[in-house]
C-alpha cells in the first residue's frame, strides 16, 4: 500500500505523457523516501493519450490509469483522491514544469502530520521561475492579490500545479468543492483555510512549459466567476454597504437642511458607521461571539474616521475648486468618496473582526506508523 498517490490529470498528452511517466518513476525509485504510485486519469482525450496510459500500467510497476468521459483537471483530481488508499495524496501537472525536488518538501509536513494541505509556490521568497511570459506572470500576480483582497487567502499561489493533502482532510474537504476544472485548485484552498486546516507553502524551481494548452483568458473569466462565488463576505459587505449608502443620504439630506455640510457628514457618517459595523460583526464576519464587541467597535470607529477624513476631504477639495456647488453635486462628490471609503472599510474589518471559532479540530496524527 503506498504512502503516496500522485495524480497526473491528462487531456490530449500523447507526446509528453510517456517520457514523464517514465521520468517521474525512475525519480520515485531512486529518490524519494516513500512508497509511492503514480495515477493517470486521462479525461476525456481524443488522441492516443489513453492508449498510452494502459500501456505505462501494465508495463511500470507502481503506475495505474483511469479514464473518465468528462474534462476538468479538478473532476480527475477528485476521482483520484477519494478513490486512493494512500495515506497522502498529491496531484501535479504532466508537464513536470516543477523540479521534482520539491516533491520530498511538499510531502514530508503532510506525513509528518505537522499540515493537512502542501502547495507549492512559485511566488515565495526562494522560488525560482525560469522562461516565463510577462502576460501570464502579470496576470498570475494580479489573479492572487484578488484572492487575497477578495477570499481573503494567505498563500501566494493558489495556482501552481503542484499540491497534496492529507487523505482524511481530501475525504473532507472535496465533497464541499464545487468546481470541476481550473478554479478547483482555489477553491480547495479557500475551503481548506476556512475550515482551518493548516497549509504549509514550499516555493519551488519551476520552468515555463511554451505548450501549454491551458487558455488564458478563459481561465481568468472562469476563474472570477468562481471568485465571485466564493466571496459570502463580499456579497453580505455589499449588501450592508447599500443599506449604509441609503441611511447615509437620508441622514445627510436631513442634516443638511439645518447644518453646514461639514457637520451634517459628520453625524451621517458617525451613525452610519456604528449600525454598518455591527451588521457586518453579525452577518459577514460571523464575529458576534468572539466575545470582542469594544475591540471590533474600535476597529470600525477608525474605519469611520478614516471614511471621515476622505469624505470631509472631498467637501473641502470640491468647495475649494467649485465655491457655488449645488447640494446634488456635493452629494455626488460624498457619494464617490465612500465608494473609495467602503473598499477600505471592507479591508480593515476583515482584518480586525476575528470570527467566533467552533471547538478546535484536532492536531492531525502522524503516519510514521504506517509508514513502517
Amino acid at each position: 500500500m503506498p504512502v503516496v498517490d500522485i495524480a497526473i490529470p491528462v487531456y490530449n498528452e500523447e507526446r509528453d505523457l510517456e517520457p514523464n511517466v517514465r521520468r517521474l518513476r525512475a525519480y520515485l525509485d531512486a529518490r524519494f523516501p516513500f512508497a509511492a504510485r503514480i495515477t493517470i486519469v486521462d479525461n476525456a482525450s481524443t488522441d492516443r493519450t489513453w492508449d498510452i496510459a494502459r500501456a505505462l500500467a501494465l508495463e511500470l510497476p507502481g503506475v495505474r490509469a483511469q479514464r473518465l468521459r468528462e474534462k476538468g483537471r479538478g473532476r480527475a483530481v477528485r476521482h483520484a483522491w477519494l478513490g486512493s488508499d494512500a495515506a497522502v495524496v498529491a496531484y501535479m501537472d504532466i508537464d513536470l514544469s516543477t523540479d521534482l525536488d520539491a516533491l520530498l518538501p511538499l510531502i514530508a509536513p503532510l506525513v509528518s502530520g505537522h499540515s493537512d494541505v502542501a502547495i507549492g509556490s512559485r511566488l515565495a521568497p526562494g522560488a525560482r521561475v525560469i522562461a516565463r511570459g510577462f502576460k501570464r506572470e502579470l496576470i498570475s500576480r494580479t489573479y492572487n492579490l484578488l484572492l487575497h483582497l477578495v477570499l481573503g487567502t494567505r498563500v501566494r499561489d493558489a495556482q501552481c500545479g503542484f499540491k497534496a493533502m492529507r487523505a482524511d482532510a481530501a475525504r473532507q474537504l472535496l465533497p464541499e468543492v464545487v468546481d470541476e476544472a481550473w478554479f478547483f485548485d482555489t477553491e480547495l484552498l479557500v475551503r481548506a483555510q476556512r475550515t482551518g486546516m493548516r497549509i504549509h507553502e514550499v516555493p519551488v524551481d519551476w520552468t515555463d512549459d511554451p505548450d501549454s494548452r491551458v487558455d488564458v483568458i478563459s481561465t481568468a473569466i472562469e476563474d472570477l466567476r468562481g471568485v465571485w462565488r466564493l466571496s459570502d463576505q463580499l456579497r453580505s459587505f455589499l449588501l450592508i454597504g447599500v443599506l449604509s449608502t441609503l441611511a447615509y443620504i437620508a441622514c445627510y439630506a436631513a442634516f443638511r437642511l439645518a447644518l453646514p455640510a461639514t457637520l451634517a457628514n459628520a453625524l451621517s457618517q458617525l451613525l452610519t458607521a456604528l449600525g454598518n459595523t455591527a451588521a457586518n460583526r453579525r452577518f459577514t464576519f460571523d464575529g458576534s461571539g468572539n466575545g470582542l464587541a469594544a475591540r471590533d467597535h474600535l476597529g470600525g470607529l477608525t474605519a469611520f474616521g478614516l471614511a471621515l477624513s476622505l469624505t470631509t476631504g472631498a467637501i473641502a477639495g470640491l468647495h475649494l475648486v467649485a465655491p457655488g456647488a449645488s447640494r446634488l453635486t456635493e452629494l455626488a462628490v460624498l457619494l464617490v468618496a465612500n465608494l473609495i471609503a467602503t473598499v477600505v472599510r471592507f479591508l480593515l474589518l476583515r482584518t480586525w473582526i476575528a470570527p467566533a471559532r467552533p471547538a478546535g479540530r484536532d492536531a492531525p496524527q502522524r503516519l510514521d506508523r504506517r509508514i513502517a
